[in-house]
């Protein structure tokens, strides 16, 4: 079996996860109206700002916050569980009423207009990133393989997929004006409507695999 073949699962399970918790394109409606009083040229060079400090927030989360958790003594298959259940849980608030997640974040964003440095603060954090993506990113960093090809396999797959949604983060950024005019808001929360029912499948199965654990630890 290649590497390939091992790391494809990983990262469509990163990917789904990470781009339902993110939701870049109902960030984009936000950004598009938070920013609207700056060029073109100074919401490109945001874009672009928030894509990258968004790639490094869940990186750090991917690969460290599980080890952080770890050295508090929580075993892997209790962050499995807990990460699962917080993902889920999530996902059915995204699942059942999306309008409060949004009215939430402009909320968080308006406080960047009239700012000038606003692109980590709160555009990335916790506008675009935030407690929520980083519970996700932990969770799906616990749910990695013990060792061996599949660890490698993971890594890799997980860190490209972060790195897929830093630049879908971006281009919906920097094309927000468009997006909006193609979508539109009705259209808008039924793709948050889906990736939050793929999200909550993605949280059932990191619980299932810290409960499968236990089971084989006991057994």
């Amino acid at each position: 079996m290649t590497i390939l073949t091992l790391a494809m699962p990983h990262f469509l399970l990163a990917l789904s996860a990470l781009f339902s918790i993110v939701n870049p394109i109902g960030g984009a409606f936000i950004f598009s109206s938070v920013t609207a009083d700056r060029s073109h040229a100074e919401r490109t060079a945001l874009a672009g700002k928030i894509g990258i400090y968004s790639a490094l927030v869940m990186l750090c989360a991917l690969w460290i916050g599980t080890y952080i958790l770890e050295f508090f003594g929580i075993s892997l298959a209790a962050l499995r569980i807990a990460g699962g259940l917080v993902v889920a849980v999530r996902a059915w608030e995204l699942l059942s009423t999306p309008e409060q997640s949004d009215e939430r974040k402009q909320q968080q964003a308006d406080d960047a207009v009239g700012s000038d440095d606003v692109a980590f603060f709160p555009l990335t954090m916790p506008f675009t990133t935030g407690p929520g993506t980083i519970s996700v990113a932990i969770a799906l960093g616990a749910n990695r393989p013990a060792d061996g090809r599949d660890l490698a396999a993971f890594v890799v797959s997980a860190s490209a997929a972060a790195l897929v949604i830093a630049v879908t983060i971006w281009l919906s950024y920097r094309w927000a004006d468009a997006l909006t005019a193609l979508l539109g808001r009705t259209r808008s929360q039924i793709v948050t409507r889906l990736s939050a029912f793929l999200l909550l499948c993605v949280g059932t199965q990191i619980t299932l695999n810290g409960v499968i654990e236990v089971f084989h630890l006991q057994g």
